[in-house]
């Protein structure tokens, strides 16, 4: 099944392993007919901090009252979008703050969640999949034996992607990124370009 792919960038550089991932990735999208749009929220400058006047419309009484526009345009390429990806560093045991404000303002009150329930509405958000690739210093071994990988599946799979009403969710470790001789690198992106291929 080929679809539209969304894919939200936390990283501040372009040089960074991080891109790689993402290109990877692309490739292996586009290499099987799968179409991509990047949102790259360092270059976007989008900002993360949750300002008083979003506040109080996520704590009022009205779940339909209009967000702001950076929001809304947000909204906009998850709607297009059958499948919707985050590739990011992991940054002490989570993503970057610059990703983590995303989630706080895009995944508003009456769009990703609803108080009291949706009570027989037409949820806002559906994607068929969700993806989360992660490039890490650490291993996914030694992450997992220490217990952060469970941690972090439960923070992104367990809380964040249902927010998308996502059908399926996934996520994918890309460790042992310190001190490589060139070895990770490779196995991490052709893992990342091969789940681009295979991602329906």
């Amino acid at each position: 099944m080929v679809m539209h792919v969304y894919a939200v960038y936390a990283h501040p550089s372009v040089k960074s392993f991080t891109w790689q991932v993402l290109r990877a990735f692309e490739s292996g999208l586009r290499e099987v007919g799968h179409t991509v749009e990047i949102g790259d929220l360092y270059a976007m400058d989008f900002r993360t901090d949750m300002d008083l006047e979003q506040y109080e419309r996520e704590v009022g009484p009205d779940p339909d009252a209009p967000v702001p526009d950076d929001v809304r345009l947000e909204h906009a390429k998850i709607a297009r979008a059958g499948a919707v990806a985050f590739v990011y560093p992991v940054w002490w045991s989570d993503c970057p703050a610059k990703l983590k404000g995303w989630f706080d303002r895009v995944f508003a009150h009456g769009y990703s969640y609803r108080r009291g329930g949706w009570q027989g509405r037409v949820r806002p958000v559906g994607v068929r999949w969700a993806l989360v690739l992660c490039p890490a210093g650490h291993t996914e071994d030694y992450l997992e034996r220490i217990g952060i990988a469970q941690s972090m599946r439960t923070v992104m799979l367990g809380d964040r992607m249902p927010g998308l009403g996502a059908e399926q969710s996934r996520m994918l470790i890309l460790g042992g990124m310190t001190n490589d001789d060139g070895t990770w690198r490779r196995r991490n992106l052709e893992r990342a370009h091969e789940l681009g291929r295979t991602l329906a």
